[in-house]
């Protein structure tokens, strides 16, 4: 028989590196070959080559119709994104079929992915999914079949201007224990853009003020949020892809946060243009109040797959720098700088009068232990003369009026 005979049979997608897996993104050519070895003569009918790719979704909800009746509601959907058809190896025109001799055979393919294509995903209710199969036929025989699937990614180019745009969010929060009120918490954050990617760190500005009786507690939080969609319902999974906590604030006490780090870990990208499933993701900043429900502020994130341009626009250039070079976090300067002291009391007048010229650079030490102090240089012009409503060369009065008609 011919399967006896086959050793390998297997389907190969070229890729630009040997190890990594086959990864495409829209629009590109999907090229690669079938592999047959045969240990001795086979005959065989066709070799038959499909492309695939769909999102589907299925879950089921229980449901009741009464006190003793009870039925499982089944959801289910698809959406296909590729189909390509392609004949490799064809039987001859006389009915025959085709003889191979033992070897191994190489039948290489090349197809066109769509310009309009989901991100590869794998969810619990749900996925989306690439392949190429190969159909092996031989008359009155079992067909044989060989499958590779390959990943495809949609780009999302953070460096647009509605991805660049600062979120920031306020929101406040009566406490109440038993009928009883304990004041105010109130929380205001704010994040430089709305696209990032994996790995980079998002800088936390916030202000939270505990007006309230009780100990709070702020916590920020990457929350990724899968829909699927089928037959007009939802289902959805919410996870932690990335959390931080901040220090317990007293009551009637503040604290602000400078750019609180948190980083993004390795996630899939964004999936918005698919009409069963999407994977979206936010910052959530909340505040634990004891004896009520948290505080809660959403602020609306992407994760893209084209990073920020490190000098790409003005509006992104300082968070750009952040993300790139955090060098300068390291740089320790005081939240609130002390005030400068009396130039009186660092500059006496017999000094100033002695030395007009600006200092050498060995005098000024470092700038950053000291404030800076303006030089000016003495006014070695003659002063204008005063103002005077007097005229100082009045006429004189033997001096003969002109007459206008002579």
């Amino acid at each position: 028989m011919l399967f006896d005979r086959l050793r390998r049979f297997c389907v190969l997608l070229d890729c630009p590196e040997l190890d990594s897996p086959p990864v495409f993104s829209p629009g590109e050519a999907v090229s690669g070959r079938v592999v047959l070895e045969l240990s001795g003569e086979a005959r065989l009918g066709a070799l038959q080559l499909h492309a695939q790719g769909c999102a589907k979704v299925h879950w089921t909800e229980s449901r009741s119709a009464g006190s003793s009746t009870a039925y499982t509601q089944n959801y289910s959907d698809q959406v296909p994104f590729l189909s390509h058809r392609d004949t490799l190896l064809a039987p001859p025109d006389n009915g025959e079929v085709t003889v191979l001799q033992a070897g191994k055979h190489e039948f290489p393919f090349t197809f066109q992915l769509p310009e309009t294509l989901a991100t590869s995903f794998e969810g619990r209710h749900g996925n989306v999914r690439y392949w190429v199969k190969a159909k092996l036929h031989r008359p009155w025989s079992v067909v044989k079949k060989a499958k590779k699937e390959f990943t495809v990614i949609e780009p999302i180019d953070i460096n647009t201007p509605a991805l660049l745009a600062p979120q920031a969010g306020v929101k406040e929060k009566l406490a109440r224990a038993w009928y009883c009120n304990r004041g105010q918490v109130s929380v205001s954050a704010k994040i430089d853009r709305k696209g990032y990617t994996p790995g980079e760190v998002i800088p936390i500005f916030a202000e939270i003020d505990n007006c309230s009786t009780r100990t709070v507690v702020p916590k920020a939080a990457i929350i990724q949020t899968q829909t699927f969609i089928a037959r007009g319902a939802k289902k959805q999974k919410k996870s932690v892809v990335a959390s931080i906590a901040g220090d317990s604030i007293a009551a009637g006490k503040r604290e602000v946060w400078h750019g609180r780090a948190l980083k993004i870990p390795p996630v899939g990208p964004s999936i918005l243009q698919c009409r069963i499933i999407r994977v979206e993701y936010a910052l959530k900043v909340c505040v634990d109040i004891p004896g009520t429900s948290k505080l809660l502020l959403e602020l609306p994130l992407v994760i893209g797959t084209i990073p920020l341009h490190p000098f790409g626009s003005r509006t992104s250039s300082v968070s750009s720098q952040y993300s790139v070079n955090l060098d300068w976090l390291r740089m320790v300067i005081p939240e609130e700088p002390e005030a400068p002291p009396e130039y009186s009391s660092v500059v006496s007048s017999e000094e100033s009068a002695q030395n007009l010229s600006p200092p050498c650079q060995d005098e000024l030490g470092n700038c950053l232990e000291g404030p800076f102090f303006a030089y000016i240089q003495e006014f070695r012009y003659r002063p204008p003369p005063l103002y005077s409503e007097v005229d100082p060369n009045p006429t004189s009065d033997s001096i003969r009026p002109r007459c206008m008609t002579c």
